[in-house]
């Protein structure tokens, strides 16, 4: 049985976002894997989403300023990698604040960067510290070389055993 696990995401200033049951299914150099079996229900104020697919959440080892997400095969989106200060565990609550910006790998192997402009709406309207402006922008910059080099994790080979363990949930 793996630990059951509430990922909590907020927006700056502690305002709600999204947020979803998971389990706990280890850890590797990459960090620590959480399983979200497709069809789990994720809601933030004024939105619901439920993937069809399987998916593990990569919280990286050390600290960096972004939280993975890899989709089974199947499903429009490869890796969708969030634009985070450092994701945290608070008990069984997996905790990050997410900053906007995303970097995604869609099945046909394009990358681009998403919510430019919310990041920028959102640096003056929520009060982004200037540190935190030149950190997300830094994270977005190398997350993106690396999805698109793919890189480990970003390799399509780190999540495969882990996107398996999801499946036999």
């Amino acid at each position: 049985m793996f630990p059951a696990v509430r990922c909590v995401m907020t927006k700056w200033g502690d305002r709600p976002h999204w947020e979803f049951d998971a389990v706990r299914l280890g850890s590797d150099e990459h960090g620590d894997w959480v399983g979200v079996p497709g069809g789990t229900p994720m809601l933030r104020p004024g939105a619901a989403f439920t993937p069809p697919v399987d998916s593990v959440v990569l919280v990286p080892a050390g600290s960096p300023w972004w939280l993975a997400t890899f989709y089974s095969p199947g499903f429009r989106v490869e890796v969708y990698v969030d634009i985070t200060a450092p994701a945290g565990w608070d008990g069984p609550v997996l905790r990050a604040v997410d900053l906007d910006l995303d970097v995604v790998r869609g099945e046909t192997g394009r990358v681009w960067v998403d919510d430019e402009d919310e990041f920028a709406v959102h640096r003056v309207e929520l009060g982004y510290p200037d540190d935190v402006v030149q950190a997300a922008s830094r994270s977005c910059d190398q997350v993106r070389a690396m999805v698109r080099d793919r890189v480990a994790p970003f390799d399509g080979v780190a999540p495969v055993p882990w996107l398996q363990m999801c499946a036999s949930l």
